[in-house]
This record gives structure tokens, C-alpha cells and sequence, in this order.
């Protein structure tokens, strides 16, 4: 009676969302291949057969849009012709103004909060449910390339949804559900047996999944998906790309925005810091709020909290962290060393939680 369940989902790089989202950081990671100081905010929007991608930027070389867009289409396994139409501006002189006083005194690119959490419950120190569903939505795309022959399409979203007892606990998995696009013709048997034996188990231990119910493509049949399915928009996947639900989230997305752009940087410099927390024994959970004006070179405000779970006075945590980390624009590029083309490995199965990214290192506080 006292159990709680708690849902988080992703999806593949065949969701049309994360079209869009592959590639603007697709595009973003070619302005900083050539300018390390190009400032990008190009976005993506797809439906059907149309590929628009709009925005801003300042870039010492030009860019070639199309060809990027097409080739990412291609790289995640749809073979149908696209048209691609570009609307891209030069960035506002006022906010460059704003933002660009010299290299070591950056203003922020944005107004605006942002959020970075962390909790004890997984070795990442991430929440389990988002990272299941991450872990399941990769092994999906990963079995789908390796094997074409099995039928399996781009197109897919996972869930999981995990249990806790009265007292925050984590006591197993309750369900976990898995929609993939598929080839026309095959059957539920097939497509469950298919996910079950090579998505799930590969991920989930047979032993873990005794209780745990497990739905797959419930809607039956799932031949059309991509953006012939539905359209598609980058940054759309805001609780996707960062904690599931678990922790709160800011008022931007990350994906096409270079690393002056607060939302991006600084949300990934909050994680930084609330895992280097939870690292460090100083409590089981710690998420971090971080607001900044457009053009500020400090924060306007720090919030943390460790939602009673502190090993220490919140007191001595807030001198720690004003001792250890420095939320300014400038510093947070320079720390977490935000100036090259990193960006398009973070468009897929989350932005926390995986080692290969500066922001996941462990500050020793």
C-alpha cells in the first residue's frame, strides 16, 4: 500500500525530435571544427519530407546546412528523399554586445535558470528509471543496426518504471515498456520476441525482471514513424535529455546552442557540481538551481538542495561549494573545456550520467 512508482522514458535517434536535435549539434560541432569561438543557436524542425533549419549564427566559415542535415538522416537509417530549406541570420549585435566583453570576462548568452541534480541510487549517480530507459533505447538502436535483417526501423521509445518503498528506497522494476518501428509484416510475437531476448536481456539481468511487467509495441502495429509519423522539433526532449523527471528542469533545451549559451553550459556545470556533492558523501541527493540576466558574468542566484538527505550542515555545503566552483559564463566554458566538437554524442540517450563528458568528472571537495 505504501509503495510508490516513478516513470521516466527516451527515445531513439529515430524519434523525430531527435532528428532535429542530432542534427543541430551535428551542425553546431562543424562551426566549432573550424572556429572554437563560433556562436550557434541553429535549430531543426522536420515533418514528412521537409527539413527546416533556422536560426542564428556567427561563424568565421561557411556552412553547408543541407548536406549535414541529409547525412545525418542517412547515418540513422532513413533512405527517403528530404528537402531542406535554411533560414539562418547573423546573431543579434545587441546580445553580442551583451555577452562578449573579452575572453575571461564572458557575460551569460541568455537569461534565464537552470538545474543540475544527483542522486545515490545508481553507480552513475543518476535516478534509475532515466537511466534504464536510456540503456534500453541505445541497445535498441545498437541491436537495429547491427542486425537489418531482423526488421527493426528507427523509429522507438522506451520506459521504465521503477518502485520505492515509504521510505525513498528503490525495491525493483515494475514495468517496462518499449515501442519500436518495424517493417511491415511482422508480427507481436515476432517484434516481442525479438526486443525481449535482444534489447532487454542484454541490458536487465533475467533475475531483476521476475516482477516486473514487460509491455512491447502496444499499439500494435508501428510500420510508419520518423517524421512521416509525426514532426518533429530540437529541444523538445527536455526531460528526456535530462533526468527523467526527477530532477526539475530549466526554461531552455541544450541541443544547437554553443557553450556561451547558458541553458547548455551551465545546466551541465549545476551537474557538475550536485554530483561532485553526492560523490563526496556530502548527501544521498543534491540538485542545484543557478539563475543568470543576459550578460551577467556572475549568477543571480545559487539555490541548493539536498532534500534532507545532507551528511553535514547545509551551511558548511553552501561554503564548499562557494569555495570549490565558480558559476561564471567564462569559467564554466574553461572548466569543463566547452569549445569543441563534443555536442552531437550528446543528442542521444542523455546528457548526464555518461563518463565520456567533462561535466560527469568527480570534484574531490
Amino acid at each position: 500500500m505504501n509503495k510508490k512508482l516513478f516513470t521516466s522514458e527516451s527515445v531513439t535517434s529515430g524519434h523525430p525530435d531527435k532528428i532535429c536535435d542530432l542534427i543541430a549539434d551535428s551542425i553546431l560541432d562543424e562551426a566549432l571544427k573550424n572556429d572554437p569561438l563560433a556562436k550557434m543557436a541553429v535549430e531543426c524542425t522536420i515533418k514528412d519530407d521537409l527539413i527546416l533549419i533556422y536560426g542564428e549564427a556567427t561563424i568565421n566559415k561557411e556552412i553547408n546546412y543541407e548536406k549535414i542535415a541529409l547525412d545525418t538522416i542517412k547515418e540513422i537509417g532513413y533512405n527517403e528523399k528530404y528537402n531542406v530549406l535554411v533560414k539562418v541570420s547573423q546573431q543579434s549585435s545587441e546580445i553580442g554586445n551583451a555577452v562578449y566583453k573579452n575572453e575571461n570576462e564572458l557575460g551569460a548568452g541568455d537569461q534565464g535558470i537552470m538545474f543540475g541534480y544527483a542522486t545515490d541510487e545508481t553507480p552513475e549517480l543518476m535516478p534509475k528509471s532515466i537511466l534504464l530507459a536510456h540503456k534500453l533505447a541505445n541497445q535498441l538502436e545498437k541491436y537495429r543496426k547491427e542486425n537489418p535483417e531482423k526488421g527493426l526501423m528507427p523509429d522507438g521509445k522506451t520506459q521504465v518504471t521503477v518502485e520505492y518503498d515509504e521510505n525513498d528506497n528503490l525495491t525493483g522494476i515494475h514495468t517496462i515498456l518499449i515501442s519500436t518501428q518495424h517493417k511491415e509484416g511482422m508480427t507481436n510475437k515476432e517484434i516481442y520476441d525479438v526486443v525481449y531476448e535482444n534489447v532487454i536481456l542484454k541490458v536487465i539481468p533475467k533475475e531483476e525482471l521476475e516482477n516486473t511487467k514487460i509491455i512491447i509495441n502496444p499499439s500494435g502495429s508501428f510500420v510508419m514513424g520518423g517524421s512521416f509519423g509525426d514532426s518533429g522539433t530540437t529541444g523538445r526532449k527536455i526531460v528526456v535529455d535530462t533526468y527523467g523527471g526527477h530532477g526539475r528542469i530549466g526554461g531552455g533545451c541544450f541541443s544547437s546552442k554553443d557553450p556561451t549559451k547558458v541553458d547548455r553550459s551551465a545546466a551541465y556545470y549545476s551537474r557538475y557540481v550536485a554530483k561532485s556533492i553526492v560523490a563526496n558523501k556530502l548527501a544521498d541527493k543534491c540538485e542545484i538551481q543557478v539563475s543568470y540576466g543576459i550578460g551577467s558574468v556572475k549568477p543571480i542566484s545559487i539555490n541548493i538542495n539536498c532534500f534532507n538527505t545532507n551528511k553535514v550542515p547545509m551551511d558548511e555545503i553552501h561554503k564548499i561549494i562557494n569555495e570549490n566552483f565558480d558559476f561564471s559564463p567564462a569559467n564554466i566554458i574553461k572548466e569543463l573545456d566547452l569549445r569543441r566538437p563534443i555536442y552531437k554524442k550528446t543528442a542521444c540517450y542523455g546528457h548526464f550520467g555518461r563518463d565520456e563528458f567533462s561535466w560527469e568528472k568527480i570534484k574531490k571537495l
